[in-house]
């Protein structure tokens, strides 16, 4: 299994399956909450030969019990920012290193090197509690990228507009993530015309402005900003990997996750296009579980790409993405 960690991020499409199969294998052995969930579903683990086939975990579970795989010793608790009227998902995290390699080898693929921008993050709702894996991932991406202005900004909008302008003036590429409402706030108070900056949101209203479609939102950053396209990011808190939207919210993946979607009156029934509720494989997870029936509602391209159309009906609002598209 040693073999498996140390090769996930070197995973191909063409090794995919087998790896899935044996995470699957490994997680129904090691993983008391997934072995009761496989088989209170009576599904026959012998016949389970492709990664379209493997039973996945509703993540609510991660609200409920701790989902882990083996005698792990957590040296990390993610924990979901929900609202107050959920419970928070835990997602218990036993190497930290595997996160950061799959966050910063995600951000690779997707858009270079992180040495090569000025990161800004524009995240003062996760700021402002503990536990959370995107202020993880952002900040080892902010030091990795070693520039003088990169940082996190709370409601500092005047500050950060004189930062970005003299950025512009030197033609950095910049890449401003933030959380979907701070994004809005910041564009109505001090519009500006970005040229080398890339804006990137990650959703979630947070309760501070009203619920708004996606095209909306991007509308008005686009306009307000002067940036062509708004790119996203797809992650959770139960997830270790990330997916990324350069535009049009239609989201890759990194060669290590696939996304799947299942039939909403047949949970059973997976197939990797068309529209349904998305499941995703993350062969990241390998030590809490890696194959995740989401409650978002999506699309899968011919291509493999997906978009997110919406949340399933009478499931939580997740704090760090309340926006209905």
């Amino acid at each position: 299994m040693k073999d498996i960690v140390n090769n996930i991020l070197s995973v191909s499409q063409d090794t995919f399956g087998a790896h899935a199969l044996d995470i699957f294998q490994f997680q129904y052995q090691q993983n008391i909450v997934y072995k009761n969930w496989v088989d209170a579903l009576r599904i026959d683990i012998k016949k389970v030969t492709e990664f379209a086939h493997i039973p996945f975990l509703p993540v609510s579970f991660f609200k409920t019990h701790k989902v882990v795989t083996g005698p792990i010793e957590p040296e990390l608790v993610f924990e979901s920012s929900g609202t107050t009227r959920t419970a928070n998902s835990r997602h218990f995290v036993k190497e930290p290193k595997l996160y950061t390699e799959s966050f910063t080898e995600g951000f690779r693929k997707f858009y270079g090197d992180p040495k090569d921008w000025c990161i800004i993050g524009l995240l003062p709702s996760f700021l402002e509690r503990k536990g959370s894996s995107l202020i993880m991932m952002v900040e080892e991406l902010i030091r990795i990228s070693g520039h003088n202005k990169s940082g996190f900004y709370l409601y500092e909008f005047e500050k950060l507009a004189s930062v970005l302008q003299d950025l512009e003036d030197r033609k950095q590429k910049t890449l401003l993530i933030g959380v979907t409402f701070a994004l809005l706030d910041f564009a109505d108070q001090f519009p500006i015309k970005l040229k080398y900056t890339t804006v990137m949101e990650t959703g979630g209203m947070k309760g501070r402005r009203k619920e708004m479609v996606r095209e909306e939102v991007h509308a008005i950053l686009q306009q307000r900003l002067g940036v062509p396209t708004v790119h996203s990011e797809y992650g959770m808190t139960e997830l270790l990997s990330q997916g990324y939207s350069f535009g049009e919210g239609i989201f890759n993946t990194v060669p290590w996750m696939k996304v799947l979607v299942r039939d909403e009156d047949d949970p059973l029934l997976i197939t990797g296009k068309g529209r349904g509720l998305i499941n995703v494989i993350d062969l990241a997870n390998i030590y809490s579980c890696s194959f995740i029936a989401t409650d978002d509602v999506g699309r899968i391209f011919e291509d493999g790409s997906f978009e997110v159309v919406g949340r399933r009906d009478n499931s939580d609002i997740r704090g760090c993405s309340l926006m209905v598209m």
